[in-house]
């Protein structure tokens, strides 16, 4: 059998108490204990483990009933679905009573608890993510996740449309699923079953939509996945700005983030798909309920000034100054990757990237200069409080600037003594 008792967080001690406790046969409702999920799914393909969930026949009064008597602390996180997670030594693993569905509606179920493995495993999405291992480390595949897992096809658990009918955000988890693990094409079957129930994802929540999009995004590659999405209209349904401007650039920047070592950034992605239009954006942050700072990352990227790379070191600080930082910076990541998709067969574009990273450079490493007046200084010059005291601190600054920022304080106080006289 296939196992994953070698794994190093499958030895660790406090999953090995909390298998123990859970399997052991001493009371009377019995009980059994598996690993579940995405554990035993990157375990077999060779991927870091981060969290682990498991899954039990006991019902979740009986789960918090054990760890009671064992001393392990247990939170109540979500005991009308099951859920009841186990802390020990500061670290939680969520256990989960075996369930079966008994009404869905494409956003809600109602669930009842169960013990039987097998309705458990096809009451899941997809194939990979329904894989356990038992207290000996051995996996138990009931629905041909091993398989899939093989040959790193993302595919839906029996009928697609009727896992898609049950929650309509797994359309969105399809794709994710298959920017994270997935391989050639797209089982057919699910990308139909997607495409059919596309409209669908209008009935969901904004901020699920939001946060399927975002890890889609966050993927190393994401752009096998959103060429599937514009295939089918999936992507039009949840994201119609990127009809008019297309995914074109997402090849080129991810192979730039890969070249320059750079973190993947979802609103980067996200901002190479879309106009940099100030209105759109305002709209699209209004529509997907984007929290203030993703919000705000993406208003200073549509508000910025364009960036012409042949401008002077003195004209580029400039530029800084009345920009926002992060919104330059995002325009340069976006022209660079533009200029570098080019530059193999133009010999322009790659003396313009090498400008472009220069730029990039500065701008990430720049410190905003402190303009040395402020309004009391106005004031004690002698202007009564109102707007003359902005017109003459604006103006007064928009000059320092102009002289890159060269004037000191006494310098500026004496130039607002002769305006004031």
């Amino acid at each position: 059998m296939t196992g994953i008792a070698d794994q190093a967080w499958f030895r660790d001690p406090a999953l090995g108490r909390i298998l123990a406790l859970l399997n052991a046969d001493g009371g009377a409702d019995g009980g059994e204990a598996r690993v579940v999920g995405g554990a035993v799914r990157n375990s077999l393909m060779g991927l870091p483990v981060n969290d682990v969930d498991i899954a039990t026949t006991l019902r979740p009064e009986a789960v918090m009933e054990r760890a009671a008597a064992a001393g392990i602390k247990a939170v109540p996180t979500g005991l009308e679905h099951g859920t009841v997670t186990l802390v020990i030594d500061g670290k939680p693993f969520e256990v989960t009573t075996l369930r079966t569905d008994v009404e869905t509606d494409g956003r809600h179920a109602k669930v009842a608890f169960s013990t039987d493995w097998k309705a458990d495993a096809e009451r899941r999405d997809l194939t990979i993510n329904a894989l356990y291992a038992d207290a000996k480390g051995e996996v138990v595949d009931l629905v041909g996740g091993l398989a899939d897992i093989e040959t790193r096809n993302i595919r839906f658990i029996g009928d697609a449309a009727r896992r898609i009918a049950e929650d309509h955000l797994r359309i969105l988890r399809f794709f994710r699923f298959f920017a994270y693990y997935g391989s050639g094409r797209p089982d057919a079957e699910g990308l139909k079953a997607c495409s059919v129930a596309r409209s669908k994802l209008t009935t969901l929540s904004a901020e699920r939509v939001w946060s399927e999009l975002r890890k889609l995004l966050g993927a190393a590659d994401p752009g096998r996945a959103l060429l599937w999405m514009r295939q089918v209209a999936v992507l039009t349904e949840i994201l119609p700005e990127s009809e008019r401007w297309g995914i074109d650039a997402i090849p080129s920047l991810i192979a730039t983030e890969k070249a320059l070592g750079w973190t993947p950034d979802p609103l980067l992605r996200l901002a190479a798909i879309v106009p940099p239009d100030a209105a759109r954006m305002e709209a699209l942050a209004a529509r997907l309920k984007l929290s203030n700072a993703e919000a705000a990352t993406l208003k200073a990227w549509t508000m910025a000034a364009p960036v012409n790379d042949e401008m002077s070191s003195a004209a580029f600080e400039r530029l800084l100054y009345r920009n926002s930082t992060d919104g330059i910076s995002t325009r340069l990541k976006l022209a660079l990757a533009v200029a570098r998709g080019k530059a193999e067969s133009d010999f322009d574009e790659m003396a313009r990237s090498a400008r472009l990273i220069k730029l990039l450079d500065r701008a990430m490493h720049w410190k905003k200069p402190q303009f040395p007046l402020n309004g009391g200084d106005v004031i004690s010059a002698g202007i009564a409080s109102g707007p003359r005291v902005g017109e003459l601190l604006a103006g007064l600054e928009n000059q320092w600037v102009e002289e890159n920022f060269a004037s000191d304080r006494a310098a500026l106080l004496a130039r607002l003594q002769e305006r004031v006289q």
